[in-house]
């Protein structure tokens, strides 16, 4: 069955949590989590780029690197809904990405990690882009955040507009300036709030373009704007880790760093396959990195699959709170952030793009379905872009072929069909118009082969 998390478990869990690693409800700890956008896998030095992060690497010597983290989406919106809710963005009513001129967000029926932990007692604030719906009522201070400062969607969007809390501070946002303001607002937040637990969400608005890097990393990086910026990230990673311990939070202070989707137009993927937009490895599989001194151990690395949805209920966990009404997707990998266990079984992790799932993942096996006839931010052909059913269904070995180059489901039929089970297993569960989604795009058998996958000869 699904590994949907109901309240009943969660509480049966919750009463061995101290026995398990989990700190006591007395003392919850701070939370902060830092966000990029559009970052790729193999963007950190500690993930094998060029590029000089050494307080991110640091945070991997001093922590635990996962090698198998994803997100829930390639794209903004979606995956930033998954993280908050720990449920898959089709799930929580976020398919796919927000513009100013759209007038819905993530629905009230939606419990945010922020509320989650608000109950705990915690003091909240997002800095940076939220992206999950720009009206008042759709904003972070009506989704569990004390305070906000930040650009509410992508900066490549219009109006260009930085908020703190609803109102507008500037219009146009400098984009050189926004890495150091955003990290001014948190070491603000940090020094006011160290008298009670606080949760920090930090969604830095880059490496997403247009970049901005400011006078102090421009042109430094020798990696071109792009490497640039993300140095600057870097830094700023540093000032928030150097703010806890001289606030004397260092060691009461869980700290995670990912990012919300693959590359785009620049950026590594490492040896992985895609990027920003597509449903190959490029386009989810993210860096993340988590560091709680005495807590988590020192220069671990994680194979073990692990995704955003995992966050809310981990957190929840760890920091005592209630579970939110609605089923969770995600599940709590403490223990392998602990490093009691090395990998969680876990139902197959689904790959959505917009309403349609294209991919599972279960164990080290990843079955593709269906793919669209255009690749993402091309143009579309005759006809729209359209998500087809692949004429034959493609299974990688990601643990022996992390880029996804060989196709295997020929000589694993009984692999394939249990993917296919448990795909169809947990469709059942989601809302109609994703299952009628799915559907169609199962019947949906006329069209020229799905690009991205060579046809077999006999298909030809």
């Amino acid at each position: 069955m699904p590994e949907l998390l109901d309240r009943r478990a969660f509480l049966a869990t919750a009463a061995g949590a101290l026995a398990s690693g989990h700190a006591s409800a007395a003392t919850p700890p701070n939370v902060v989590f830092i966000y990029c956008d559009d970052l790729g896998y193999g963007d950190l030095g500690c993930y094998g780029s060029p590029l000089r992060t050494p307080n991110l690497d640091r945070m991997a010597r001093e922590g635990m690197r996962f090698t198998q983290f994803y997100s829930a989406n390639p794209v903004c919106s979606p995956s930033r809904a998954a993280l908050m809710t720990g449920r898959y963005p089709t799930r929580a009513g976020v398919p796919r990405v927000l513009f100013p001129k759209d007038t819905t967000g993530l629905p009230d029926s939606e419990t945010t990690i922020a509320q989650t932990l608000k109950t705990r007692g915690y003091k909240t604030m997002c800095v940076g882009k939220w992206h999950l719906g720009h009206l008042p009522q759709y904003l972070p201070t009506n989704r569990g955040f004390d305070e906000y400062f930040g650009i509410p969607y992508s900066n490549d969007m219009t109006p260009r507009v930085l908020l703190h809390n609803t109102e507008v501070v500037e219009q146009t946002a400098t984009l050189e300036t926004l890495t150091p303001r955003y990290t001014e607002q948190a070491l603000k937040f940090i020094e006011r709030s160290k008298g009670s637990p606080f949760f920090l969400y930090m969604p830095h608005t880059y490496p997403h373009i247009p970049l901005g890097a400011s006078a102090r990393f421009r042109g430094k990086s020798k990696a071109g704007l792009y490497g640039d910026v993300v140095e600057e990230i870097d830094w700023s990673v540093g000032e928030v880790l150097g703010a806890l311990k001289k606030q004397g939070l260092d060691n009461n202070t869980v700290v995670m760093f990912s990012s919300d989707n693959g590359p785009w137009y620049q950026g590594s993927a490492g040896r992985l396959r895609g990027r920003k937009g597509m449903t190959w490895e490029g386009g989810v599989r993210e860096p993340f990195l988590a560091r709680f001194p005495g807590r988590i151990p020192k220069g671990k690395t994680c194979g073990g699959i692990a995704s955003t949805m995992d966050i809310l209920p981990t957190l929840a966990q760890l920091c005592g709170a209630a579970p939110p009404k609605n089923p969770l997707d995600g599940i709590d990998i403490w223990p392998m952030l602990s490093g009691a266990k090395g990998e969680i079984e876990r139902e197959a992790l689904l790959y959505f793009d917009d309403v349609h799932v294209q991919c599972a993942r279960w164990g080290r096996w990843k079955l593709h379905l269906s793919r669209y006839n255009s690749v993402a931010y091309s143009p579309a052909p005759a006809g729209g872009r359209i998500n087809f059913t692949l004429k034959q269904p493609e299974l990688y070995d990601l643990i022996g072929d992390q880029d996804e180059s060989y196709d295997v489901a020929p000589e694993n039929p009984r692999v394939v069909a249990e993917i296919r089970t448990r795909i169809d297993r947990l469709m059942a569960t989601f809302p109609e118009p994703i299952q009628r989604a799915y559907t169609e795009t199962r019947n949906r058998t006329a069209g020229t082969h799905a690009v991205g996958a060579v046809t077999r000869p006999a298909e030809r």
